[in-house]
């Protein structure tokens, strides 16, 4: 370690320094937190990573400018840096998004769970527009999706007749409903609980041919390779007229079980290891800011914009939420990625 190795570099030591890893803080450009946190995550996706430079390397000249082309760039930029620590600014990429999406285009704090879903739409988009595919389920073999999309079947039974049917549903990435003082694995177990459909929300049965009291529910019939989990903390709330943020305590496991929810093979469970958390720090949507923490060779680090620090497995737990109300700024997590043990 020379002496103008990085305080980060000096943290990890020489001899623990991953070869081929490079820990890059990204300039915040007027409060594009919410973009910067969840680029980090991506990045410290491996699989998705790793498609991203390969992409770069098979579009070496004349690709018109996208937003894949501008993500690919940055990740190029970050993977092929000479110093192992400092900060690149994701300027290109930040000005693609603007142009793009005029959600994005001002200097206001946006969601970062919304600008994921923009994101991987839009690259798999971008993906099965070139593959020149234009079936009617034009984007469902992109890797994206190889690396991101699961299925979940919508399943409704009438009470009248017993007849049962069942939709299937791909997601990239999955909501939850969060409580107080719970947990990831709870939250995915409410999420698949059974509902009743009756009075207002009788169901029509095309068997009974009329609306009938029927029990619905939601299960996950393929687990993806890596889960984006999505924890709804931002509520609408009525009598103030906005959302506010549910700073609740909601648990999240280094390691997640999962258990195919729709088949009853034993063996069709999949062991989840975090990859990746976006956290909002702060009490409210439309203020507050982003960081994110990544797991990179058995370290975690924290991702603050620029600054880069590592951290402590057991300091994760700060970034559940409040066990009380009454304190008011939160470092809770907000986008969980676990990826799939092979």
């Amino acid at each position: 370690m020379g002496a103008n190795a990085s305080q980060l570099e000096k943290e990890i030591g020489s001899d623990q320094f991953p070869a081929n890893e490079h820990y890059f803080g990204l300039v915040n450009f007027g409060n594009t937190c919410y973009c910067n946190s969840v680029l980090q995550a991506l990045y410290f996706c491996r699989p998705f990573r790793e498609k991203v430079l390969d992409y770069k390397a098979r579009n070496k000249r004349n690709t018109k400018e996208t937003l894949l082309t501008c993500l690919a760039d940055l990740f190029h930029n970050i993977a092929t840096q000479k110093k192992k620590t400092g900060t690149v600014a994701p300027k290109k990429f930040i000005a693609r998004l603007r142009k793009e999406n005029e959600v994005f285009d001002n200097y206001m704090q946006q969601d970062a769970h919304e600008f994921l879903n923009y994101l991987l739409n839009t690259i798999a988009d971008l993906l099965s527009a070139e593959k020149g595919s234009n079936q009617t389920n034009h984007s469902t073999n992109t890797w994206v999706h190889e690396i991101f999309q699961g299925t979940l079947t919508n399943e409704t039974r009438c009470l009248n007749c017993e007849s049962l049917s069942s939709k299937d549903e791909d997601f990239l990435d999955l909501s939850v409903d969060v409580d107080q003082n719970t947990s990831i694995t709870h939250c995915l177990t409410v999420f698949s609980n059974t509902e009743t459909l009756s009075s207002e929300q009788k169901y029509y049965c095309e068997n009974c041919c009329s609306k009938q009291e029927a029990q619905k529910r939601m299960r996950i019939k393929k687990l993806p390779m890596i889960l984006a989990l999505h924890l709804k903390r931002f509520k609408y709330t009525e009598s103030q007229n906005r959302h506010t943020k549910l700073s609740y305590r909601v648990v999240f496991p280094l390691e997640l079980r999962l258990f195919n929810k729709t088949s009853n093979i034993e063996c069709d469970d999949k062991l989840y290891d975090l990859v990746a958390v976006v956290i909002h720090c702060g009490s409210g949507p439309n203020r507050g800011h982003y960081i994110s923490i990544v797991k990179s060779f058995g370290s975690w680090l924290l991702f603050d914009d620029d600054l880069v620090d590592k951290i402590d497995a057991s300091a994760i737990e700060d970034f559940y939420g409040l066990t009380t109300d009454t304190q008011k700024t939160s470092e809770s997590g907000y986008i969980l990625f676990y990826q799939s043990r092979d």
